[in-house]
């Protein structure tokens, strides 16, 4: 049977990728974007299979007036993509407040205005999708992006409990973690703070330290299907990595997270104090 989408962001990066993958296996997907002139061609080769949204996920009132346009035009909502966000660069004593803020109202509170606006007709109709864009940087945290590091953990931790808060309405929650991709993430999508100078040797280390790990860039197009498999499946992760990459750092990370727990392991159990 044919879904119907909603996803944010959808002009650009894996948000365009995904809503042409739907569209092009008949799937309908209300599509929204700051911009929507950047939906043109979509609707020129979709027609009404696409409805084009313009929509600023940071303000609550358009958030729940575009998934209710979109319910209304489609008559239902299967999978809602929250893919709207940037990436927030500086060290976190060059973040300013403006900065943060920004960050935090787009990446976690432009994806929480829609999870809430959807889930009163997902709920109605006993069942839905709900597909959060977090990233490798939702689990792991580098130099340089530790504000946009703290906005994906932020995302993770709503999306955990509301996949347990949900699931007897029939309703999926997936978290998505992509690693690096050939995206426009870090170019002109992206914010910088403004350089301290104290931090100058260190961001070189910094930068050079994510080339490394960003390499071998994977092909957004080679989500598509992903995506799709994804959406389909009977029994959906609550998490799932995109890229060949991810997983190696999640393991040194959890691996060294346990292993220092476990050396303090003695001091935890002695500040639980005695029984009375």
């Amino acid at each position: 049977m044919p879904k119907t989408w909603f996803i944010t962001g959808a002009s650009r990066g894996f948000g365009r990728e995904w809503s042409i993958a739907a569209l092009e296996r008949g799937d309908t997907v209300a599509a929204t974007a700051r911009d929507t002139a950047g939906l043109a061609d979509l609707v020129q080769q979709f027609g009404d299979k696409v409805l084009p949204i313009r929509l600023d996920v940071d303000d609550r009132d358009a958030v729940v007036a575009a998934v209710q346009q979109a319910h209304e035009h489609f008559g239902a909502l299967d999978v809602v993509v929250n893919n709207a966000g940037y990436g927030q660069f500086g060290m976190v004593e060059e973040i300013s407040e403006a900065e943060a803020r920004a960050q935090f109202d787009t990446n976690v509170f432009g994806a929480l205005f829609v999870t809430q606006a959807a889930l009163p007709y997902l709920r109605a109709q006993g069942s839905g999708h709900i597909l959060q864009v977090s990233s490798i940087g939702g689990i792991s945290a580098f130099p340089n992006i530790g504000i946009y590091n703290a906005s994906k953990w932020a995302l993770e931790g709503f999306s955990q409990s509301l996949a347990a808060e949900v699931a007897d309405f029939g309703i999926n929650v997936t978290i998505i973690e992509p690693g690096a991709y050939s995206t426009d993430w870090s170019g002109s999508s992206a914010r910088h703070a403004t350089p301290n100078p104290a931090y100058d040797d260190f961001r070189v280390q910094a930068a050079e330290a994510r080339k490394a790990r960003a390499g071998n860039p994977g092909d957004p197009l080679a989500t598509r299907e992903a995506v799709l498999q994804l959406v389909d499946a009977k029994n959906p992760p609550l998490r799932i990595f995109l890229g060949d990459g991810p997983l190696a750092i999640a393991t040194r990370d959890y691996d060294s997270r346990l292993a220092e727990w476990r050396a303090w392991e003695p001091l935890s159990k002695a500040a639980h104090g005695g029984r009375r």
